[in-house]
């Protein structure tokens, strides 16, 4: 299976996770391909500490194939500099990657003008290739509302309409600026967003989006829960909208399955650290997704196939693991399935 979206930590932050560690967890829940996001510590925003993540990662000689994204900032020419790197080290270098909202590692591009730069940016360099935004608008932000013992609230200060707005801008403003690459909207969280996505579709944007296991299996009530730390940008959010989501799985009508994967310690999570380790909640919904009808086809679409497709990978078998135990794999068995502490989370 191939997992687009994953924070691997390492270097300044190996006590939170190390490529080798990351990569072991992978494999073992079935994921044997990886899309890294670049707000490590340092940030991969720049040749050096690009070049050294792939030499990292290919010294451990994992069976996990290993793509990095880009990070993606205001200055001109850092733009241009990734977009040559993007060109020269594909598919090492798998796309870029923008933040339209702050999220963990500060950096948010946050102003449509910011945005409208490197999108015309973009288009004037020629770049045809994947732009994976994390999309939430900084202006509906409410800080105010958020209780820090009460990781529910979390949906409250980072409302729906933040990213319903931010989807909508950088639709608009790909429009204007002449964006001829593919927008891949991560971790949607949000049905409303993903009608926004299905109209520039049908419209002949490139774009896509992808559902994390934790926004398709887990509500904000689940976050209620202190002892889950089920708290992540963008929230979990109300029981309808995570219904909506897994039923849109279930329909095809999202392009994959992300994990979001972004392990903290225990200690930064108390301190209100946003992300938790995913790799077994993919094996989770895979298995929710399994009982509720979904066919090998649809499956094999959500966990690789059509990312190969969009990201211009050279086209390969997606192993599903297990497939025929996950088919009666008990809830209890389910949630020890294998190592990390999304399995902690509670299955509906």
């Amino acid at each position: 299976m191939i997992d687009t979206h994953v924070h691997l930590r390492d270097w300044q932050q190996q006590n939170k996770e190390t490529l080798a560690h990351g990569f072991e967890v992978a494999y073992a829940c079935g994921v044997d391909e990886v899309f890294d996001m670049p707000n490590t510590q340092p940030a991969l925003t720049d040749e050096e500490h690009i070049l050294k993540r792939i030499a990292d990662a290919a010294s451990l000689r994992s069976p996990v194939r290993y793509h990095l994204y880009a990070g993606l900032t205001s200055d001109e020419k850092q733009i241009t500099k990734v977009v040559q790197l993007a060109k020269a080290l594909f598919p090492s270098v798998i796309g870029l990657k923008l933040f339209a909202g702050h999220s963990t590692g500060n950096m948010g591009l946050v102003g449509e003008d910011l945005q409208s730069f490197v999108y015309r940016k973009l288009a004037e360099l020629d770049y045809t290739g994947v732009v994976a935004v994390h999309c939430e608008k900084e202006s509906l932000l409410h800080p105010e509302l958020e209780d820090p013992l009460d990781y529910s609230t979390h949906s409250l200060a980072r409302p729906v309409a933040a990213e319903v707005e931010s989807v909508s801008d950088q639709i608009r403003i790909i429009k204007e600026c002449g964006f001829k690459g593919h927008f891949h909207v991560c971790h949607l969280s949000s049905i409303e967003a993903l009608h926004k996505i299905e109209a520039a579709k049908a419209e002949g944007m490139r774009i896509s989006c992808a559902v994390t296991p934790h926004h398709a299996l887990l509500s904000s009530e689940d976050a209620k829960d202190h002892d889950l730390y089920a708290k992540m940008n963008p929230p979990l959010r109300s029981e309808t909208e995570r219904s909506s989501l897994f039923a849109a799985l279930l329909d095809g009508r999202v392009d994959w399955i992300e994990t979001d994967h972004a392990p903290h310690t225990l200690e930064d999570k108390e301190k209100g650290a946003c992300g938790i380790p995913g790799f077994s909640g993919m094996v989770l919904l895979v298995k929710k997704l399994i009982e509720q009808g979904a066919s090998h086809a649809l499956l094999q679409q959500l966990l690789g196939e059509k990312a190969h497709q969009i990201y211009g990978l050279e086209k390969r078998e997606i192993f599903i693991p297990a497939y025929d135990e996950l088919q009666g794999l008990s809830d209890k068995s389910a949630a020890s399935y294998p190592f990390d502490s999304y399995a902690k989370l509670r299955l509906r």
